[in-house]
């Protein structure tokens, strides 16, 4: 029983101690902690903690660059309008990177250059000039280089110019680079259109309309007529480049080859007015006025007017048409021809229908002249045999 009404004796029998007033208004003092774990105490625990959390913010971290990389990769680009740009010869990726955002087609090089090491294509991008559509995303720039679809030029060389004239006309393209060494030989180039992208020099070019000229003549060579007057390729393409140079209508060659045919059969001189020409200015290709008498009488190694047979060499460079219609001639018995003013011309077999041709020729060219007073016409002289008067 306590000695203390409404207390419990305590369980050891012992006495609380009685505190004062003022003692019992103060705090108690906290418990002791509890003794450390020797587990928590184990630096390998806390290493191991360390590094989980800093591979948790590593990875969070790397999740976060990747999806922004990503989003940079493929949204569209700064690129406000199409552009060309060109990547020369040996750029590796870094060199393509900072080229294209220099060039506004990328906002960032290291986007670039990080896709490329990711795909794992840095040999594969492809030098060239390239056109970038407007808002072009890093991901599409990349593909057009890689693609290697480069912007492609072309070049026009028409049939029946001289070699030194086609070297001026390449010369004048301003996208081919270099020169050529050398004037190559007449009637050794393929007119043509050329395609080509750049950093293609003019000698590429050059080199490539003689390999065409030169297959192209072979192939034509060995479907020849067996009854022609002419005895090996190089006389066949002399011959073209006559023809190539007295007419510019296509269903006309075969006809006018006829009529050079038909005179080296009958050994009359071609009389050709282009080979004057060719005799007095060579490649320069054109004599810049109308043919005189006197160069009708000049002699010189071309003109067809004063010597027998074809000429040394072609007087241009002909095309596939004019060589296919001097192998394979039409069939005629016309000699003579003259323009007859619609840039066609008018044949004929004999002299006599040849004058008829002539003296209607000359009422043309009296009309282009002064077509409000035209002069009676006046019957022209008769014409030696074999002049042809064009």
């Amino acid at each position: 029983m306590s000695d203390y009404p409404g207390q419990n004796q305590p369980p050891n029998g012992s006495r609380p101690a009685i505190k004062s007033p003022r003692a019992a208004l103060e705090p108690e003092a906290a418990p002791p902690a509890p003794p450390a774990s020797r587990h928590a105490r184990n630096q390998w625990v806390v290493i191991g903690n360390l590094i989980l959390t800093i591979a948790l913010v590593g990875l969070v971290g790397s999740m976060t660059s990747f999806f922004y990389a990503r989003r940079a990769f493929v949204s569209p680009g700064p690129l406000q309008q199409e552009r060309a740009v060109f990547i020369p010869r040996g750029s590796n990726a870094e060199q393509v990177a900072e080229i294209l955002e220099r060039n506004g087609v990328i906002s960032s090089s290291l986007v670039f250059v990080g896709a490329v090491q990711l795909y794992g294509v840095r040999g594969d991008l492809k030098w060239g000039e390239y056109l970038f559509p407007r808002r072009t995303s890093t991901a599409e720039a990349m593909a057009i280089v890689l693609e290697g679809k480069a912007i492609e030029y072309r070049v026009t060389i028409p049939e029946g110019l001289t070699s030194e004239q086609i070297l001026g006309r390449l010369r004048d393209n301003d996208v081919l680079t270099g020169d050529v060494a050398r004037i190559p030989r007449e009637g050794s180039l393929m007119p043509d259109t050329y395609k080509f992208t750049r950093g293609t020099t003019r000698q590429q070019i050059v080199d490539q309309m003689a390999a065409f000229q030169t297959r192209a003549v072979q192939q034509i060579w060995d479907r020849r007529a067996s009854d022609l007057p002419i005895r090996s390729p190089e006389e066949m393409v002399i011959l073209a480049s006559i023809v190539e140079k007295e007419t510019g209508k296509a269903d006309e060659r075969p006809r006018v080859a006829g009529v050079f045919v038909n005179r080296l059969n009958r050994r009359i001189r071609l009389q050709s007015d282009p080979t004057i020409v060719y005799g007095i200015v060579g490649g320069r290709g054109s004599l810049g006025r109308a043919i005189s008498q006197a160069d009708i009488q000049r002699l010189t190694p071309y003109n067809t007017y004063q010597i027998d047979g074809l000429p040394p060499t072609p007087i241009a460079n002909p095309g596939r048409a004019a060589m296919e219609a001097v192998v394979n001639p039409l069939r005629h018995r016309d000699v003579y021809f003259v323009a007859d003013g619609t840039g066609g011309h008018a044949f004929a077999e004999t002299l006599e229908q040849h004058n008829r041709n002539v003296a209607n020729w000359r009422r043309i060219e009296r009309e282009r002249a002064n077509p409000e007073t035209v002069p009676p016409a006046t019957p022209p002289a008769p014409v030696a045999p074999g002049a042809p008067q064009r």
